[in-house]
């Protein structure tokens, strides 16, 4: 696999004849043009027919001849649909099987390829289903809250509402501002996140760094899921704000996260299943937060062990191993696991066989898309799995703030 960097190119062919690339959206920044046993521009790579979305909506594997990925042209693939897909929820207050924490993964990866390609259509998806999150939001009570498809509804002032879930979606709404180039936009859309931060800070953040999960019958206390998730949204705003109260938040959620025992730390779920679910989301701190984990203090080997701890179960567990089906509410996490690996890899050195394993994990997954019969949790497995695809392929994009052109990393080879 080689990458090949590109300044100030206008235009590329990627893995389709209908995907013909526009103008970098960023100018005379840099971007890079991924390509894979000389099967970017080839007519001659195979699409495998997957049935993966709803209403008459498809997501397609797409595989080079000869057996060798072309995650490029995947991943493109995902993204094609899945922007349908938001589209199509986006537009109507009606939820179709899904819900916004979804669709939140899906705007964050279509940001990335926003990113690669400046296409526009995945940017005003993203801008779409966004201004779709802050229209419900005005209606919402407290103030600052989103609106989650389910649960408390606009202009209710009781029923459950959950600060992961809502972190999920500020992190979607946070990723299109980033790729705003119109101020007045970029303001809107940042504004819309710092208020749901606030609320959360005010409400739910608790003096050991950890994080309740909002309105929920429950637990009023600490929940791993809402710290993972809104420790990485707050890593995030910092930033995209510089603003030094989010990185104390980040920070003590890590500090929280650290004294956990990640594999028994979900009460209230099946033991074994819940597994990937509470890795997927205690790791978006971690993978947000280890840039600003000083090397060498308490705080940076006490994550560094639980990262270990949880890398090994990947290893033990991945490619079917651990008896979880991927295509279900728990397993369907098992998609964004790699992106975490990759993430993990870039900033600590010397881990070539854990991103090969990951490599050999998102083969395996998209094996299962291939293979699948249409389902709900079959498009949650690929939405988690378009993260993995797009750390993989541009490697910081899902981290990058407005400030950069895209993350400051080298291509991974």
């Amino acid at each position: 696999m080689r990458y090949v960097r590109k300044c100030n190119e206008e235009s590329d062919r990627a893995a389709s004849d209908s995907d013909h690339r526009q103008p970098s959206a960023f100018g005379n920044n840099r971007c890079f043009r991924h390509e894979v046993g000389g099967c970017v521009g080839r007519l001659g790579w195979m699409v495998a027919v997957g049935l993966f979305g709803l209403g008459g909506d498809v997501f397609l594997v797409a595989t080079c001849a000869a057996d060798k990925p072309d995650w490029k042209a995947e991943f493109l693939t995902l993204c094609d649909a899945g922007r349908k897909i938001v589209e199509k929820q986006a537009r109507t207050e009606k939820r179709i099987g899904r819900a916004f924490y979804w669709d939140s993964y899906v705007v964050r990866a279509l940001a990335v390829a926003y990113d690669m390609t400046g296409r526009q259509e995945y940017l005003d998806a993203c801008r779409l289903w966004s201004d779709r999150m802050l229209q419900f939001q005005r209606q919402m009570i407290p103030p600052g809250a989103y609106y989650m498809q389910y649960g408390r509804h606009p202009g209710q002032t009781k029923g459950n509402w959950y600060v992961a879930d809502c972190s999920s979606i500020a992190l979607g709404v946070l990723a299109t501002a980033v790729r705003c180039d119109e101020p007045e936009d970029k303001a809107r859309y940042l504004k819309s996140v710092q208020d749901f931060a606030r609320l959360v800070v005010d409400r739910f953040v608790r003096p050991s760094g950890g994080v309740t999960d909002g309105y929920w019958p429950k637990s009023d206390k600490e929940w791993w899921c809402s710290t993972g998730i809104f420790g990485s949204l707050a890593f995030h705003l910092h930033a995209e704000t510089g603003d030094p109260s989010y990185l104390r938040v980040g920070l003590g959620t890590i500090d929280w996260l650290n004294r956990q025992d990640l594999f028994r730390v979900a009460v209230h779920f099946p033991p074994k299943q819940i597994t990937p679910t509470v890795l997927m989301y205690c790791l978006e701190a971690y993978s947000a937060g280890l840039p600003y984990l000083k090397v060498g203090t308490e705080r940076y080997r006490l994550a560094l062990t639980q990262l270990g701890r949880a890398h090994q179960w990947m290893l033990e567990n991945w490619e079917g191993r651990a008896g979880i089906d991927y295509v279900s509410q728990w397993g369907s996490k098992f998609g964004g696991l790699p992106m975490h690996v990759y993430v993990f890899a870039r900033q600590v050195p010397g881990k070539q066989e854990l991103v090969q394993a990951a490599d050999r994990e998102l083969r395996h997954i998209a094996g299962i898309l291939k293979t699948a019969p249409p389902s709900n949790q079959r498009d949650q497995l690929a939405l988690f799995a378009m993260m993995s695809y797009a750390e993989k392929l541009c490697p910081g994009a899902l981290d990058r703030a407005s400030c950069q052109s895209r993350a400051k990393t080298a291509p991974r080879r």
